[in-house]
């Protein structure tokens, strides 16, 4: 593998990193601020789980790998070769060293405590001792490991208020795992629904490698009430799906919101108030659940 190392001005990132991916055969681009550690070093701020509000820093450094030296040689001459690219540096192109990318990978995820009883844990890990329920899961393409502040604190009202729910909803269900906890946990039909195709399969997969039944499929697949209603989601999206949300929740039956930051709880409040009333029930590294009854 070699990494080619291109020095760019803001307005020139995303140019080049859509030409390094999309026509120049690179494997992968990452952007890095070209003056981090130095008193030039800008941060770039967004909301968590949302794009920065730039694509890059006034000087980005930009890192493509390539399959070997004749790839990333000619990948760097026709890019330095276009009229955009007249800013646009070559610093340098650099073996990188062999490594086991699954172990690498593996390692960075642990088991997940949600409870000393109740634990998220990868395959290729040893379940721990005391682990009365236990989701097995292994990073994918769909949101929901477990390590985020939002899922644990979901895992962890499922764990608080376990019981036989006839019907339960999980809306953006990601990788599944609030709809197999919910299972884990007595849960009777549980449907878990996705914009995204990727997270319906995932969620399917996952369910199944936990020998647990869940019907997953697209947002339509929600019909009726249901006694619990999860959402993990984020604040703008669940805002603007509060009538939707609330519309599926029965009466006397709960509403589970997550991904709310705990600066934006009364927005939310505001937001479900025509319907019920919202309260924060946990929190968790500055998000917050919030949990409501319906009438």
């Amino acid at each position: 593998m070699i990494e080619l190392l291109l020095l760019a001005p803001e307005e020139a990132v995303e140019t080049v990193t859509d030409a390094l991916i999309d026509e120049l055969g690179a494997l992968s681009a990452s952007v890095e601020d070209a003056d981090a550690d130095t008193d030039a070093e800008h941060a770039l701020f967004g909301e968590p789980g949302m794009p920065a509000p730039a694509g890059g820093w006034k000087r980005s450094r930009i890192v493509a790998l390539f399959e070997n030296d004749q790839a990333a040689t000619e990948a760097g001459t026709l890019l330095l070769a276009q009229d955009w690219a007249k800013d646009v540096a070559l610093v340098a192109m650099r073996p990188v060293a062999e490594q086991d990318w699954v172990r690498l990978t593996q390692s960075q995820f642990q088991p997940v405590e949600v409870t000393p009883e109740f634990w998220i844990v990868p395959s290729w890990h040893e379940v721990p001792a005391g682990a009365q329920r236990v989701i097995r899961l292994d990073p994918g393409l769909a949101f929901g490991t477990g390590t985020h502040p939002t899922t644990r604190m979901c895992l962890r009202w499922i764990a608080a208020h376990a019981q036989a729910w006839p019907r339960v909803l999980d809306y953006g269900c990601g990788s599944g795992i609030l709809a197999i906890g919910a299972a884990l946990h007595g849960a009777g039909r549980i449907d878990a629904v996705d914009i995204d195709p990727a997270a319906v399969e995932a969620t399917r997969a996952n369910a199944a490698a936990n020998k647990v039944s869940v019907n997953a499929g697209l947002p339509e697949l929600a019909q009726g009430q249901y006694p619990l209603v999860f959402a993990n989601i984020l604040a703008t999206p669940l805002k603007l799906l509060a009538p939707l949300l609330c519309s599926h929740v029965a009466a006397g039956g709960h509403l589970v919101l997550a991904g709310i930051l705990e600066r934006q709880a009364d927005e939310l409040k505001a937001a479900y108030a025509p319907w019920l009333t919202l309260q924060v029930d946990d929190r968790d590294e500055g998000w917050v659940l919030m949990t409501g009854t319906m009438a």
